[in-house]
């Protein structure tokens, strides 16, 4: 296991303190101290800031600054781009989980196809009622399949006030404290080569057409959208990354081929892959 591994499970061992502290007090009737209930939470931040001053900027501090680095776009049609690098770094304003280069994407197949933020009512819709559910993910390039993870929920969407605050408040603490796997949802990586990892999450439970070790081309239909994991409505949330694990990897930055880099709120267009040429049949024997 790695250092930066150990260090982001001690820090969640040490958010969980408080919640088992409370939890003690509250079953016993006691009054608890507001010292000893603060205390394990304030050595999980103290920390990462050591971590971060003197060792290398692990675990959630980007790297040296790469290039971009030019993939396909991992979906075709009609889309809006959310929380796009192209706006600001890091772009879900956090370097964890190497999302430093992330961006969001949701469907748009056209105006008014996706469901608005609702205020009040209706305070959560089924996923299937978002035009993304369901949409094709496809490989960014020709890789390796390193990690398959499966078999999360695909929940009702958030995107309401009632349904946010209720996200932002205790679900996504709760999410945050109990591991990566319960931020990304059901995700997978792709290993691209030259120690560059690609990311998609919030993937749909039971869509995966591939699996750990298999070989894809670029394009090729890899699973389909949803809303699993940390996640406010069916959408995309595409990265590059330096390392398999999106608990102790860094980000790295992208472009996407013949679109660049969306800005939030941007309508794009992904084309549909060009299909590969065919492999030349073998010489016959002369």
């Amino acid at each position: 296991m790695s250092a930066r591994k150990i260090v982001m499970r001690t820090f969640r061992g040490l958010q969980w303190g408080p919640v088992a502290l409370v939890t003690v007090y509250v079953l016993l009737g006691w009054d608890y101290p507001i010292l000893w209930n603060t205390l394990p939470l304030l050595l999980a931040y103290l920390l990462i800031a050591v971590v971060n001053r003197w060792g290398g900027g692990a675990p959630d501090h980007p790297r040296r600054a790469r290039e971009p680095v030019e993939v396909d776009p991992p979906v075709t049609g009609r889309w809006s781009a959310l929380n796009s690098p192209a706006d600001r770094t890091p772009s879900h304003g956090t370097h964890a989980y190497g999302q430093t280069y992330a961006i969001d994407v949701v469907a748009e197949p056209e105006p008014g196809a996706r469901p608005g933020f609702s205020v009040l009512w209706p305070p959560a819709r089924r996923p299937d009622a978002f035009p993304a559910f369901g949409a094709p993910l496809r490989a960014v390039a020709d890789a390796t399949v390193v990690r398959v993870s499966d078999g999360q929920r695909d929940h009702l969407s958030r995107a309401s006030l009632p349904g946010l605050l209720y996200l932002m408040l205790v679900e996504g603490s709760v999410r945050e404290m109990s591991g990566v796997h319960r931020i990304v949802g059901n995700h997978l990586v792709l290993d691209l080569g030259d120690g560059t990892y690609a990311a998609y999450a919030h993937v749909r439970r039971g869509s995966f057409t591939v699996r750990e070790g298999d070989r894809v081309r670029a394009g090729q239909v890899l699973a389909r959208c949803g809303n699993s994991g940390n996640s406010s409505e069916p959408h995309l949330h595409f990265q590059l990354m330096d390392g398999p694990d999106p608990d102790t990897a860094r980000g790295v930055p992208f472009t996407w081929r013949g679109l660049g880099v969306p800005r939030g709120g941007e309508v794009f267009d992904a084309p549909e892959p060009t299909p590969a040429a065919p492999e030349p049949a073998p010489a016959a024997p002369a």
